[in-house]
């Protein structure tokens, strides 16, 4: 009996594994990093949010929606969520296409790679970097799409 493509044993699928789960750490961490920059300001979303202000003055603890550093952060943080999410479903449908093992754990390095320089760049405020590695990221997501879609059947 074959062994199954969604197996450790399969080295495509083990790493597969492995980056989709640095992924999703790196996107679920943008949501602690957006906590932190928020209580550092003492600024929140929500009236109920200033209660529990830990750092600072709780004194000066305010509701807004609009601070530039916290909007950062967040907009990067939904940036994630709008782009591994794909990763995390086309990475797993492309493990089944049984692609060669070099040229699948490159497409998923070359993803993790950018999200995390894209991350650098879009706290930093660089561009066009920041720019460069989102299309780093995306291309590789639709390459892999891309040979989903020609082994599939419509």
């Amino acid at each position: 009996m074959a062994d199954s493509v969604l197996d450790f044993a399969n080295p495509v699928f083990a790493s597969y594994a492995a980056y989709a789960g640095l992924a999703s750490m790196k996107m679920m961490g943008m949501m602690v990093v957006t906590v932190y920059y928020r209580r550092m300001k003492g600024v929140h979303a929500n009236p109920e949010d200033t209660l529990f202000t830990s750092f600072g003055d709780k004194g000066k603890a305010v509701v807004r929606t609009d601070h530039p550093d916290i909007e950062r952060v967040r907009r990067l943080h939904l940036n994630d969520l709008e782009n591994i999410p794909p990763f995390l479903v086309v990475g797993l449908l492309y493990v089944l296409t049984k692609p060669s093992s070099d040229v699948a754990v490159w497409h998923f390095r070359v993803f993790l790679a950018s999200r995390m320089l894209h991350t650098a760049c879009y706290l930093g405020g660089l561009q066009p970097w920041r720019s460069i590695f989102f299309v780093f990221g995306y291309v590789t997501t639709v390459s892999m799409a891309v040979q989903v879609v020609a082994m599939g059947s419509l």
